[in-house]
């Protein structure tokens, strides 16, 4: 083992004598004038640089390698270029076009550091922009603005992502690319990831199992961190939002900075919010919610790779709106003291890429802590569980051309479940669980045109409980001892049958293993009974998917149709039986069903009127069982239109913006066996904002109002609904960001 140590030591050291690269060049527009001030970005790299007054820029000390160099600037084209390293001195010009449409991105959640037209798995990406963002106070309500994208809600602060009809565990959440665990089998747990510090969301929609394994059997949501500084350099930044709605109050600071080789940075965020108005001006009482949340990163980048390091700390009180709680609660509030739930999640990852000639090794490994307590009164806890996570893995990125990439890799997670404190409640027995996977992933170009890819990959899992309660007990539970085999595939291909028109198809089959929740679940959850299935067995997953895209310099259409079949769907359901005391059983089950649908989407800017924004998206989905019946959390088929005006310059304004939307919900006239159909409603949004410089001082302001006409209804992912609860009414959001340390 020594001399295998020592081996690895000198071949990290002569990689770093012999790679020396360096790129430079001129940013400049279509009149060939100097853009000062453009963001040149390796975001395999995480280092970038802006662009000096005469347009010139210089980035040193970069190891061999292929890389993807982003060129943005506010109004213009993002200009995207491949550079091989190799001993290099790159010189590399760039013009950048100027376009009123929103310019294509790198994403980094479909395996390759690609723009969003060269993946054959479409990635949408929602950029979190401080000015227009941070309307409502449920983060996850953002994410809506994605066609096909929805959510199940318990009110403001418990949100749950839906895709395509698919959600908890079948859609998998990374924080920053790693496997965020926290109990999210429950459609009563939140998402568990503020808006604090990320910079863009990806999403993945449809099957993802081949990169990520199970639970990305319905789409993969990943929330990528804010990028470091340019070298040299050191900035902060003050966020406070204020929502009149559920009196609440977000605050957050950040600062950050970065030498020639070290970079990181710190963040603080809080937030507090009362009980939540309906439409009409009723409040929802124990819908308050609380939050506090810390976080640090820190990275060393050289000619020898890259290596990171994040932690992320957040503790979440929730108000638990159910009929025990409505009784005792007298009085609007926001301090949380009976009928909630507490998580305290902790999360350390390390993220290190090595640049060996010409391959790439990728080897990243995370440590996760989530605490879920369920208070009924003071101090009195109903539940009582943690869940330790360890998730790693390696890839190996083989010799690539710009017209193929190779990667094979391993990954693996082994999890603890235990109880603690004496809890009333054992819902989840003490458990372990252990998941290996071994993958590969190729992607070849023809003619410039065609793009393949295809991957295969298998996991191994083993999961183990210890037995709850005494034999004789009507609620005894058995020791459990399981393990799975699964794997996974897929086929993907975009074609650019011109420069303006490109086709996507993909075909994917992924799986989901059964969860200790739907294996061994034997206790009073929030307003139900939930029992428990050892028989069940993996899901298995086969999509097939379409995409248009289409654009002219002031037009895009954006076209998507899948079809997903679902082999032993796992769902609970209720039975007609109660506890004693009268609470309803549910079980877990399973059968086959199929979820089809689609999204479409419209961006014009009129020529004559580039400054104006008209956007209209529309999605649809229909998800079925076997017998005929339908599936649960299939969202109303919504239709939203929204337009922006922008000006640069509007008096002692700058990037000066107002906007209008539209969000229409058609009636749900389908629901599932314990479900009611929903109504339709149509909600209206405004908003106004922009930046103000106060001497040398940049400040953003904004003011939105969202349900302007403070319409009463309720959404039918809504789950107060059980409780005869509505969703919120109007609230005015008022924002303000100061940007310390900028030019």
């Amino acid at each position: 083992m020594h001399k295998i140590h020592v081996f690895i030591v000198i071949l990290l050291l002569w990689s770093a004598s012999v790679a020396q690269n360096q790129i430079s060049g001129k940013i400049t527009d279509q009149e060939q004038r100097p853009l000062a001030g453009a963001n040149v970005f390796l975001p395999e790299l995480n280092i970038g640089v802006i662009s000096n007054q005469n347009g010139d820029y210089f980035i040193s000390q970069l190891p061999n390698g292929k890389f993807k160099l982003r060129i943005s600037y506010i109004g213009y084209e993002n200009a995207i270029r491949t550079v091989v390293l190799n001993h290099s001195d790159v010189k590399m010009d760039v013009t950048l076009k100027i376009t009123p449409l929103e310019a294509e991105e790198i994403v980094v959640s479909g395996g390759y550091n690609a723009t969003q037209h060269e993946n054959a798995i479409k990635i949408d990406i929602l950029k979190l922009d401080n000015r227009t963002n941070r309307t409502t106070p449920n983060f996850m309500e953002e994410l809506t603005d994605i066609p096909g994208v929805d959510m199940i809600s318990k009110g403001a602060g418990v949100s749950k992502p839906v895709i395509r009809g698919l959600a908890m565990n079948d859609i998998l959440v990374l924080n920053n690319g790693v496997r965020y665990e926290n109990y999210q089998y429950s459609d009563h747990h939140p998402l568990g990831i503020e808006e604090f510090g990320v910079e863009n969301v990806e999403v993945i929609k449809g099957p993802a199992s081949l990169l990520y394994g199970s639970d990305a059997i319905g789409g993969v949501i990943n929330f990528i961190k804010e990028k470091p500084v340019p070298p040299g350099t050191l900035k902060a930044d003050y966020h406070l939002d204020l929502f009149s709605n559920s009196l609440g109050v977000v605050q957050d600071f950040g600062i950050k900075g970065a030498g020639q080789n070290l970079f990181g940075g710190s963040r603080f965020g809080y937030k507090s919010h009362a009980d939540y108005l309906q439409g009409g001006g009723d409040y929802v009482p124990n819908s308050r919610f609380n939050e506090v949340s810390v976080q640090a990163d820190g990275g060393y980048m050289n000619r020898v790779g890259v290596f990171k390091l994040f932690y992320d700390y957040n503790c979440q009180k929730l108000g638990l709106a159910e009929e025990d709680a409505v009784e005792e609660i007298a009085a609007r509030g926001r301090k949380n003291e009976i009928w909630y739930q507490q998580f305290n999640n902790h999360l350390l990852s390390s993220q290190n890429k090595l640049f060996l000639k010409r391959c790439k090794l990728e080897v990243n490994a995370a440590r996760q802590s989530s605490d879920l307590i369920h208070y009924t009164g003071k101090n009195i806890k109903e539940i009582a569980m943690n869940l330790a996570t360890l998730t790693y893995e390696a890839k190996l990125y083989l010799p690539s051309t710009e017209q193929s990439e190779y990667i094979v890799g391993i990954q693996g997670m082994n999890q603890v479940n235990q109880n603690f404190g004496n809890a009333e409640v054992i819902l989840l027995p003490d458990a372990r669980a252990a998941n290996y996977s071994a993958f590969v992933l190729l992607q070849r170009t023809f003619y410039n045109k065609l793009k393949l890819q295809t991957g295969a990959r298998y996991d191994y899992k083993k999961i183990s409980t210890e037995s709850v309660g005494n034999p004789d007990d009507s609620d005894y539970r058995a020791a459990l001892d399981k393990t799975y085999g699964s794997s996974s595939s897929s086929f993907g291909a975009t074609y650019n049958l011109s420069e303006k028109l490109l086709l996507r198809t993909n075909f994917a089959a992924a799986y989901r293993t059964p969860n200790l929740a739907e294996l061994t679940s034997n206790g009073e959850h929030e307003l139900r009974y939930e029992i428990g299935n050892a028989l069940l067995i993996p899901q298995k997953a086969y999509e097939t998917d379409f995409s248009l895209h289409y654009h002219l310099r002031n037009f895009t259409v954006d076209l998507a149709c899948f079809y997903n079949d679902i082999n032993h769907y796992i769902y609970i359901t209720p039975t007609n039986d109660t506890t004693a005391d009268g609470v309803p059983i549910y079980r877990y089950k399973q059968s086959d069903a199929h979820l089809h649908g689609g999204e479409a989407g419209i961006h014009y800017h009129p020529k004559n009127m580039e400054w104006l924004h008209l956007k209209s998206t529309y999605s649809t989905v229909i998800g079925k069982r076997e017998n005929g019946d339908f599936l649960p959390f299939i969202p109303a088929s919504k239709w939203r239109c929204e337009i922006i005006a922008e000006r640069k310059n509007l008096s002692i304004l700058q990037n000066a913006y107002a906007k209008a939307a539209s969000t229409t919900a058609f009636k749900q006239d389908h629901p599932a066996p314990d479900e009611e159909a929903t109504p339709g409603f149509m909600l209206i949004d405004i908003g106004v904002g922009g930046d103000i410089y106060i001497g040398r001082q940049l400040l953003s302001i904004s003011i939105a109002v969202n349900n302007l006409f403070d319409k009463k209804y309720i959404d039918h992912l809504s789950t107060l609904k059980e409780v005869g609860f509505c969703n919120p009414g109007r609230n005015v959001a008022v924002s303000l960001n100061i940007l310390f340390g900028s030019n």
